[in-house]
């Protein structure tokens, strides 16, 4: 009766040969395109590394600013800007600033490069129910593959450093976006629609006139959920060299030091906020304008 209680499986032989067969063809793959591929990714490079020079290397009154105005213009929230100043200060205060402004160059260029891939997914997926089939299950996997797993591949192809670290970011936070902007495009009324073709709109005018417009506060909910996902990532893209607020983590975890990562992580938790609290006060002021709009 012993069968009964086992689950039938392949041979091992056969799954160890199997196993060997495809991580042979991978590190062969590796070996044949990884420069190749290194050199494709060199303006991300360029990119990510002139991001981090400009929030570090300036001085920290304007990046204070930048950042308040920013949350102003997005918010209109004298309250929400007085909390971005004090977590900037007492970010400052505790001597965390230059890791969190890699951290923050890091997020910054994860996002942009999340919307600029996402935003197409998502409209090719809006207007045909086909690639919304087959990119679901995708999007399926993507999130719920545990977030070490996506460390691998990364660091196989590329080895170790700032570019690995960003294409792991992207891949785990990029399926919010995705999902969202196929939501909020669907999500159009239809009637607005039908009044658009009857004015003979093209389908580029509809979309950029019409659809993106009234889609964008749903847009705006994928953008947050994007940046809250890469900040969860950066603490485990911390562990192939990604600078930032991570690493002293990483560190602490290491070396039990307790109040480096609890003071670390309260960083994290405060540029979190700042980054919810601004995008989701901007989603909510697109709303109320497309609503009065709408009126």
């Amino acid at each position: 009766m012993d069968w009964f209680y086992k689950f039938p499986h392949m041979d091992d032989e056969a799954l160890r040969l199997l196993k060997r067969t495809i991580d042979d063809s991978f590190r062969a793959f590796t070996r044949a395109y990884g420069d190749a591929i290194g050199t494709v990714f060199s303006p991300l490079q360029q990119f990510l590394n002139a991001a981090d020079r400009f929030m570090t290397q300036t001085p920290w009154p304007i990046i204070t600013l930048i950042i308040l105005v920013i949350a102003w213009f997005a918010t209109r929230s004298a309250r929400i800007v007085f909390g971005c100043l004090v977590t900037l200060l007492l970010i400052g205060y505790f001597d965390m600033w230059e890791d969190t402004m890699r951290t923050v160059s890091m997020i910054f260029v994860a996002t942009v490069l999340s919307i600029a891939i996402g935003l197409p997914i998502g409209i090719l997926m809006a207007r045909s129910n086909r690639v919304q089939r087959i990119v679901n299950p995708i999007l399926d996997v993507m999130q719920t593959m545990p977030s070490f797993v996506y460390l691998i591949p990364v660091v196989m192809l590329l080895g170790i450093g700032k570019v690995p670290g960003l294409i792991a970011v992207v891949i785990y936070a990029i399926p919010p976006m995705i999902r969202l902007t196929d939501l909020g495009i669907r999500l159009v009324d239809k009637d607005v629609l039908e009044a658009a073709d009857a004015f003979g709109t093209s389908q580029s005018q509809k979309l950029f006139k019409v659809q993106l417009p009234l889609a964008l506060p749903t847009i705006m909910a994928g953008i947050n959920q994007t940046i809250m996902m890469a900040l969860a990532m950066v603490v485990v893209a911390s562990m192939i060299g990604v600078q930032g607020l991570g690493q002293p983590v990483l560190r602490a975890i290491a070396n039990q030091y307790f109040t480096l990562g609890i003071f670390n992580g309260l960083a994290i938790v405060g540029i979190a906020i700042i980054f919810d609290r601004v995008t989701q006060a901007y989603g909510k002021r697109l709303q109320k304008h497309r609503e009065a709009s709408h009126d």
